[in-house]
């Protein structure tokens, strides 16, 4: 029951109307007057951020923020996958052999996420892991790993909350949200792919490096509203490492996986 009413009062608020209503009011002016007082609720760490407060011009320009470059270390060891964001880690685990992972007890297919089978079963048997970013999070997407672009594609048109709430009542947002996938492939043709989750009723995931090269720690792109990341690994190729548990809090920079 709980799980209706959730699904039918998103279905209710998350409309064009309100959406376009949540933007206008993230980004005007008059948004930036929020800035210290969202800083202080969320305990955000100033001294990271790369300017002055009063340099934002709006709320949506402070949860955009770049950080200073000493802020984050990126893990030197070159067999080493590193996190692409700051966020929790949410779930992690192995991938079924029908193509199946589970998070918040829901079941997705890689078929529903990815929309093509041919990648869907690259995974089969792979590992998975989850990254959810709260308003405190610096929402900056960086690459993981040296690799090169294979493809990178959008599905979805609507987003719903990836909060704790909209994973376990949702109607499984990670693979019906707007999202943008991005395969990647780095050495002897091993993959790995990168989905980036929208949210918040606004499918606001922007691209900063388009070309098709990608160097572990560098910036890729950035989430303008709330969001997640997936992250999936063929089979045999990566072990999770042991700082890995579920809910910790996780860096970006910091390994999450070495090659095996």
């Amino acid at each position: 029951m709980k799980e209706k009413i959730y699904q039918r009062l998103i279905e209710l608020t998350n409309g064009k109307y309100s959406s376009l209503l949540l933007k206008s009011i993230v980004t005007s002016s008059f948004s930036k007057n929020l800035i210290r007082e969202y800083s202080k609720v969320y305990e955000i760490e100033l001294a990271e951020v790369s300017k002055d407060l009063n340099s934002f011009t709006s709320l949506q320009d402070f949860f955009t923020r770049q950080l200073k470059t000493e802020a984050r270390t990126i893990d030197a060891n070159a067999e080493t996958f590193v996190s692409p964001v700051d966020a929790k880690i949410e779930s992690f685990g192995t991938i079924l052999e029908n193509a199946v992972f589970t998070v918040k007890n829901k079941p997705y297919t890689l078929i529903d996420l990815f929309g093509k089978e041919e990648l869907a079963k690259k995974y089969i048997n792979g590992k998975y892991i989850v990254f959810y970013l709260s308003p405190a999070n610096y929402h900056r997407i960086h690459s993981p790993f040296d690799a090169t672009v294979v493809r990178q594609y959008v599905l979805g048109n609507k987003s719903y909350p990836v909060n704790n709430t909209g994973l376990t009542y949702g109607k499984k947002p990670l693979s019906h949200n707007y999202r943008m996938i991005s395969e990647l492939q780095y050495q002897n043709n091993k993959n790995f792919t990168l989905v980036k989750v929208g949210a918040m009723f606004v499918n606001s995931i922007k691209l900063t490096n388009t070309s098709n090269q990608w160097k572990k720690g560098e910036e890729v792109g950035y989430f303008a509203f709330g969001s997640t990341v997936v992250m999936f690994f063929e089979e045999n190729t990566i072990a999770f490492t042991e700082n890995l548990v579920q809910g910790y809090e996780v860096k970006m920079g910091e390994r999450i996986a070495i090659m095996i």
